[in-house]
């Protein structure tokens, strides 16, 4: 069975870049608006991608507003037939990776970074612990690894890790980043830490920071 999914980009207009972004968004939301989050990394020689989740559904209830004037989000998984929508969506995120990977030139040439953010943090880790694209780093916006997923901690030591977490985060208290902390230490999984002002959002302030991470070369 074949499933129709969708994904918006932004910059890469030379056609060969030096640097892919995959940046997943979180619950709720819809790819198309969070692809603008991220406006401020692209150019010429970096493409923004910005996957969709296949599950999508109405945001209020059917006595707040007609079916046309509803809202809608979408969201990676729930937890009915968990495993099948795992499998489902590493394999979606795999043939958009390889698609891309065939359009732009060489694999090894270009620098792959994967921001996951909220609920897309659990899949981008999901992603890079059950499937084979070549990523450079992986980075974890407003949520942590999934508790399973640190288990196999030797698919996480072999792409560097990245968390950024806003000041005012109701979401990752800074209790469960000291315990993140302490668990991937425990692990032996290296990892950078960015802070910013700010809650549970995507903050441009951050980004300086995060691009110092990835490397001059997006790595």
């Amino acid at each position: 069975m074949q499933r129709t999914a969708r994904y918006y980009t932004l910059g890469g207009e030379s056609g060969a870049p030096k640097t892919i972004w995959f940046v997943l968004h979180g619950y709720g939301q819809l790819a198309g608006q969070f692809v603008r989050y991220f406006a401020d990394l692209a150019d010429a020689d970096t493409l923004i991608v910005a996957p969709e989740a296949m599950n999508r559904f109405y945001l209020v209830s059917v006595d707040k507003a007609p079916a046309r004037e509803r809202p809608v989000g979408a969201t990676w998984m729930t937890r009915e037939d968990r495993e099948s929508e795992i499998g489902d969506y590493v394999e979606y995120l795999e043939a958009l990776y390889e698609d891309l990977a065939a359009k732009n030139g060489s694999e090894s040439a270009v620098a792959v970074n994967v921001v996951g953010f909220s609920q897309g943090a659990a899949t981008a880790t999901r992603w890079v612990t059950n499937g084979k694209a070549r990523i450079d780093r992986l980075i974890l916006w407003g949520g942590l690894l999934p508790p399973e997923d640190l288990d196999r901690g030797k698919a996480l030591r072999s792409v560097p890790l990245t968390l950024v977490v806003g000041s005012r985060d109701h979401y990752v208290t800074d209790d469960m980043v000291a315990n993140e902390k302490a668990r991937l230490d425990g692990l032996g999984i290296p990892y950078q830490l960015v802070r910013f002002e700010g809650g549970h959002v995507i903050s441009r302030s951050a980004f300086g920071q995060l691009r110092a991470a990835t490397g001059a070369s997006g790595r």
